[in-house]
This record gives C-alpha cells, sequence and structure tokens, in this order.
C-alpha cells in the first residue's frame, strides 16, 4: 500500500526530464515516459479560450482548416485545436490564436483573461509554461435582435 501511495504522489509531481520529438512532448520519469503531441497542447488552448466569456469562436488558419470547419459545420467532424496553433519546447510553449469576440465585450479585458486561462490550462495538464499568447482578433459578433413590433399598426385610412 506505502509503494501505490508514493506511485500516486510521483505522478502528481511534474517529470523529472523533459524533451521533443517528432511534434511530441516527451515527458520522462522513474515510472516511465509519457508522450503529448502538439496537437493536444493545441487542443487544450482551444478549449480554454472557448472559457473565455465574450470570446464568439476562433478563426480557423490556412486551407486545411478552413475546410476542416467545413466538415465540423456539416457534422461530420469535430476540431478543438480549430484556430489555434502552438510551438512546443522542452519547458515552453508559444500559442497563436485568432478569434471573433462579442461586440460590446472589452477586448483588453477579454486578451487577458484568454492568456490567463489559456496558460493555467496547458501548465497544469503538460507542466509546459506558456511563453506567449499572440491572439488577433478578426471580427466582431453582432448578436440578432428583432426590431420591436409596433404596439399598433399605423394605418393610412379609417
Amino acid at each position: 500500500m506505502a509503494t501505490k501511495t508514493k506511485q500516486n504522489e510521483a505522478a502528481l509531481e511534474p517529470a523529472k526530464t523533459t524533451f521533443t520529438e517528432d511534434d511530441k512532448l516527451v515527458l520522462v520519469s522513474e515510472f516511465g515516459k509519457t508522450t503529448v503531441s502538439d496537437d493536444v497542447v493545441a487542443k487544450i488552448a482551444g478549449l480554454a479560450v472557448r472559457e473565455v466569456p465574450g470570446v464568439h469562436a476562433l478563426v480557423p488558419f490556412g486551407a486545411s482548416q478552413t475546410l476542416s470547419s467545413i466538415t465540423e459545420q456539416l457534422g461530420v467532424s469535430q476540431r478543438k485545436d480549430m484556430g489555434v496553433r502552438v510551438e512546443v519546447g522542452q519547458v515552453e510553449a508559444a500559442v497563436d490564436m485568432r478569434i471573433i469576440t462579442e461586440y460590446g465585450a472589452a477586448i483588453p479585458a477579454i486578451a487577458d483573461a484568454i492568456r490567463e486561462n489559456v496558460g493555467k490550462r496547458i501548465y497544469s495538464m503538460t507542466g509546459l509554461r506558456v511563453k506567449e499568447v499572440n491572439i488577433e482578433i478578426l471580427d466582431l459578433f453582432f448578436e440578432e435582435r428583432e426590431p420591436p413590433a409596433p404596439e399598433h399598426a399605423m394605418t393610412r385610412v379609417r
């Protein structure tokens, strides 16, 4: 029982050695090797940005992400890394993203909240420190509101 407890405690500690190979973060401890794909880090960032109030949507990078976005809208697939690119090093990550914010929301506050949440999520899930989060605001979302109905119809004649 004591051995199992020690393993559980060790599992909560950061890995002893980290390095990258073939677009994967590799975490090595005395209990084995764990690899984390760059795509996983991008998905963590994509989900973290969606948690921030005022973010309406992520905007795809390039043709391949745009095509994937279309298939997602058709219900064929669901990619959580759409609109996010990451560069992963041995102990740090850099994140680039493209978003649409909701009209009326404070863009600097949204950007700060995104940077904080993305950094916190990536660090807690992978142990990587997020060196930078670059955010490109591409558009504003305006909520559709129906015009108010007239109280009574105006007629030209009585």
